[in-house]
């Protein structure tokens, strides 16, 4: 008879379908984080998920698969943190999602080192630039509604939404990726009152959380 597998394998095993995926998943996303996408083969991302090599192919069918899947939990992870943290009036809506992408645990210094890692495929794989744009149009578009909801309820026109949205989108690419590099330089809740003030700017409206306010 063959050898059985060790303990913490066939509890492996065992896990659900999508658990053992998503482990895989979050293996790889640290590996890309550590040393960049060259750093993620498959004998890495199975001795930090714990798992074996066959494990993995079973799961993905090449490592670019499953680099892909991890670019795109990545950024689907981060977009919907602040999604979650989006509620409220329309304006308090709008408000939450901007903040919250400026701050923990969306701002983290290790999911940019992962994003960083990610960049260079982007520019080369079709794929892995198919994933990044479909993330980025759903950044927007999570943005859209909620300003044309608060022009709306001002009676102002919406034609312009679509242009705000991204520009609100670039304002807080900036400023996370100075928040994750420099966070000394962004002390408290400073990045994200700095979001919001430049992004009513953008608007023409005064932007703030309901417990910030006065």
């Amino acid at each position: 008879m063959p050898d059985s597998p060790p303990d913490a394998e066939r509890a492996w095993r065992r896990a659900p379908e999508e658990e053992r995926r998503a482990d895989l998943i979050r293996a790889t996303i640290d590996c890309v984080a550590d040393g960049g996408v060259a750093a993620a083969t498959v004998r890495a991302v199975a001795a930090r998920a714990g798992v074996s090599n066959g494990l993995i192919r079973h799961h993905f069918d090449s490592k670019e698969a499953l680099v892909q899947a991890a670019y795109r939990a990545l950024m689907g992870d981060m977009t919907g943190t602040a999604e979650l943290a989006a509620e409220g009036a329309p304006a308090d809506r709008l408000a939450r999602f901007i903040a919250a992408n400026c701050r923990p645990p969306v701002l983290d210094g290790r999911k940019l080192s992962a994003w960083a890692g990610f960049i260079g495929p982007v520019r080369t794989d079709p794929e892995m630039a198919a994933i990044h744009k479909a993330g980025y149009l759903r950044f927007c578009g999570l943005m859209q509604p909620m300003i044309a909801r608060v022009f709306v309820a001002e009676g102002r026109a919406v034609a312009a939404v679509p242009d705000h949205a991204r520009q609100i989108a670039a304002l807080i690419d900036g400023l996370w990726l100075e928040g994750c590099l420099a966070p000394d330089l962004f002390a408290g809740d400073t990045l994200a009152r700095l979001a919001l003030d430049a992004a009513g700017r953008i608007i023409g409206l005064t932007l703030t959380e309901p417990e910030t306010r006065i």
